[in-house]
């Protein structure tokens, strides 16, 4: 990871080594911005192979990309931009689209630009993915349809991937060089799923595409229910409208049941609150209800195996 930040620079070097910076780690555009006299922004840039995520604030400024600079560097490379202050206009292959907080804008670094982004509270703020098109495993003739077209972020396959984008910039140090493959592939597969969906073309995602990322749906749905006592595969199976054998066969790539993955998350959120100061007042059996064991003693038993201690020793311990 890649960190940068503009206040660290003289005032009038500021502007200009957010233009290189830009140039040289995310994409070359002529940038232009009212602020340029004391420019305040800030990048951290994820490099995961291939797949590159970044997480950006900065004030209100133009952006272009030319024919020329096309031609001098093409990455042919496609752009993702989540919003999450601000808004984002653009011009590119003859649409106007202007985005807001909550929604994203996808376009084609091959192809010519004009954008705008305006400031909310001083700064516009935003996840950028970039990743080359021979990678995405869709039709171009039909992802160039949703090139500089407002996609919603906030409910169904927009919100799994508006969540993982903002997670996985959030925790960018605490990667290691092993997990950059993985997590490439985990990104790939919710942009395909994303975009798939806005151009109803589903059927045509690769099998081993559909399935990782039919699993991190359920794994998003089971860790938002976690507090459900009636959470169950069979509950699972039939919300998203699949076999309960379907979802068994899912698991086995996770070397674990349904069952066990539930119930390790569950044990991983009572461990979470047994050991926070705050929550020191709170009975154990409370805490065990909220995370969905209702059994006090099967909750005992299932903690004592996994963390070698009863949950009233292991809050002592971590107090």
């Amino acid at each position: 990871m890649t960190e940068f930040r503009t206040k660290n620079l003289p005032v009038t070097e500021r502007f200009g080594s957010w233009h290189d910076m830009t140039t040289r780690a995310l994409i070359p555009s002529v940038v232009r911005s009212d602020h340029e006299a004391d420019f305040r922004a800030s990048a951290r840039v994820l490099d995961l192979g291939g797949v590159q995520v970044s997480a950006l604030t900065y004030p209100s400024l133009e952006t272009r990309r030319t024919t020329k600079l096309i031609r001098r560097s093409d990455s042919e490379s496609y752009q993702l931009m989540l919003n999450l202050r601000g808004s984002h206009r653009i011009l590119q292959g003859g649409r106007d689209t202007t985005s807001g907080p909550g929604e994203m804008t996808f376009y084609d670094t091959s192809r010519p630009w004009q954008a705008w982004a305006s400031a909310d509270h001083n700064t516009v703020k935003g996840v950028m993915v970039r990743f080359p098109r021979a990678l995405l495993p869709l039709p171009a003739n039909k992802v160039d349809q949703l090139t500089a077209v407002r996609l919603p972020g906030r409910a169904g396959t927009g919100a799994l991937l508006s969540g993982y984008l903002t997670q996985l910039v959030a925790d960018a140090t605490a990667y290691t060089a092993a997990d950059d493959a993985r997590l490439a592939t985990c990104t790939l597969d919710l942009l395909t799923a994303f975009l798939a969906h806005h151009l109803n073309a589903a059927a045509s995602m690769p099998p081993p595409t559909h399935h990782r990322t039919l699993l991190m749906k359920i794994h998003a749905f089971i860790q938002q229910h976690l507090g459900d006592p009636d959470l169950s595969p069979g509950m699972i199976a039939a919300v998203h409208h699949i076999s309960l054998r379907s979802l068994h066969r899912l698991f086995q790539t996770q070397d674990t049941t349904v069952a066990g993955w539930i119930r390790a998350r569950r044990l991983e959120r009572c461990s979470r609150d047994l050991a926070d100061p705050l929550l020191r007042s709170r009975p154990v059996r409370a805490i065990a209800a909220r995370w969905g064991f209702t059994d006090p003693a099967h909750f005992s038993r299932a903690f004592r195996a996994t963390y070698g201690h009863s949950p009233q020793e292991y809050r002592e311990q971590h107090q």
